[in-house]
Parts: structure tokens; sequence; C-alpha cells
């Protein structure tokens, strides 16, 4: 893990699987909410496989970033453009899962000289406090809460247990195969403290700093239809308003089954950065 320090004084994490080698075309992924920011398996396989160099920012509030309270999901295309310009990188394509993709989403809006194509998985959508927004989730009160602001956040995530009932089936066969480290990592998440996922939610439940009209660059949205942390109405909805943008709806599964989708997703992205 690279450190670099931003403008403003703090410092941000970086992972980066092929720094030595900087003509490999670059796929930033955005990482879930919670995360460490470590590049676990089978991403850095995945993209080993296909000459790819990836990164990820950890995010402020994370593992050892410096929290940024009250930042927006805009902020993180602000981090990641510094964090481009610290490591000589002038085009890269953006994906994110979960919690990442509202983040993917920005750097594709605000940085369309530097971000060449996007994609989410399990992404949640621009918040709108309807019936629609709510319905289907396993467990909403994470989110219910950081509408009262950060300090409520905080609060709830004192006394917060995980409801296992969120995964489906075949969640938990991807938890116990290919994305086992996964879960590992968002438990060791949870040891560094509670400000980075109070700091998601409100950024997810606030402006998030741009219109999704502003995604301009080919984007992919893929989203399970069973998902119960996410609900798959985010993806239809995301899908409809990023112009032009590649929906796919995959009928059995749940939030992370569906990251089956991530090596072909980066198949997709590196075409369009080879070009």
């Amino acid at each position: 893990m690279q450190t670099i320090e931003l403008r403003d004084g703090r410092t941000v994490l970086v992972d980066d699987t092929a720094a030595a080698d900087a003509d490999r075309p670059t796929l930033v992924w955005h990482h879930e909410s919670p995360h460490t920011g470590v590049l676990f398996e089978p991403l850095r396989s995945l993209a080993a496989d296909r000459g790819l160099r990836l990164l990820a920012l950890t995010r402020p509030g994370y593992g050892a970033a410096d929290p940024l309270p009250g930042r927006s999901v805009a902020d993180g295309a602000r981090d990641l453009a510094q964090v481009l310009d610290a490591l000589g990188i002038a085009r890269v394509a953006v994906f994110g899962g979960s919690g990442g993709g509202p983040h993917a989403l920005a750097a594709a809006a605000l940085l369309p000289d530097r971000v060449a194509a996007v994609a989410t998985v399990a992404s949640p959508a621009p918040f709108v406090d309807t019936p629609a927004w709510w319905d289907g989730m396993a467990d909403d009160g994470g989110l219910r809460a950081a509408i009262a602001g950060r300090e409520a956040r905080l609060t709830w995530a004192a006394t917060a247990d995980f409801d296992p009932s969120q995964f489906v089936d075949t969640d938990w066969a991807a938890l116990d195969g290919d994305w086992a480290a996964l879960g590992r990592d968002a438990t060791a998440a949870g040891g560094s403290g509670l400000q980075g996922g109070a700091d998601d939610d409100v950024a997810f439940v606030t402006d998030w700093g741009f219109p999704l009209s502003a995604v301009t660059v080919p984007t992919v949205v893929v989203h399970g239809t069973r998902d119960r942390v996410v609900p798959v109405a985010h993806g239809r909805a995301l899908a409809e308003a990023v112009p032009h943008a590649t929906y796919e709806e995959r009928p059995h599964d749940g939030h992370i089954a569906v990251l089956s989708t991530v090596p072909s997703l980066m198949d997709r992205l590196a075409a369009i950065l080879r070009g």
C-alpha cells in the first residue's frame, strides 16, 4: 500500500498491482462498503491474467486513510484525480461494487478526460425517500440513521449487528468460494473504526455532487434481481438515468454472487482502453 498526500494535507492509501509496469492499461476498482483498501483475490489475479494494472484508493475514514467528515460522493473523484496525477497516469477505466459504484460513477461524470469507461455492480442509486428506494432492503438501519446525520449514523453503528438474511444462497456460495477474501476484508474493515462506513452512508443519502446525466462515457450497470442489500430497483434506476447505459440483470444473483460478472467487465473495460 502506497501513501499519497493530497493538496488539503490528507493522506490516502493506494494499492497498485503493477506500479513497476506503468505502460499497462489501468483499471481503478472502487471498493465496497466497508473495506480495508487492499486489492484482494480474485481481483489481483484477474487483472494480472489480462495484462492490466489495477489500483484502488482507500476512501477517507477507512483503514489508515484520513477521514473527511461531510464528504460527498463527488469528493472521491477529486481525490482520484490527484492520485492519478501523482502516479503519472493519464487515462483509466473505473468500476465499483456496491458502495464503490457511486464513486465510480462520480469519476466518470467529473473526470471525462481521464476516465474512458465505467461499470457498476450492485450499486445504490441516488437517494429518493420513496418506498421504491427502500423496498426489498433486508437491513436499512444504517441508511435511515444516516439521514439524520453523521453522529446518528455513528451511534447506530456502535450497537448494530450483521443481519445474515441480507445474503441469499448464491451469495453465501460466492463467499465460500471465489469471493471469500471479500468477506474477510469486510470483517477486517470493522476493526479500523466506524467513520468510513458512516461517511459513506451519509454521502449516499445526500446530494452526490453531480447528476447521472453527466456520465457520458460508455457505461455498464449490472445488478442481481435477488439482491437484498441494494435491491434491483436501484440498478434499474441507474440504467434509466445514465445516458446510453447498458444494463444487465442477473436473475439468480444476490449482492455478492453478482460479482461473477467482474471478469467479463474487466475484459470490456480493457477493450475500450486499448481502443
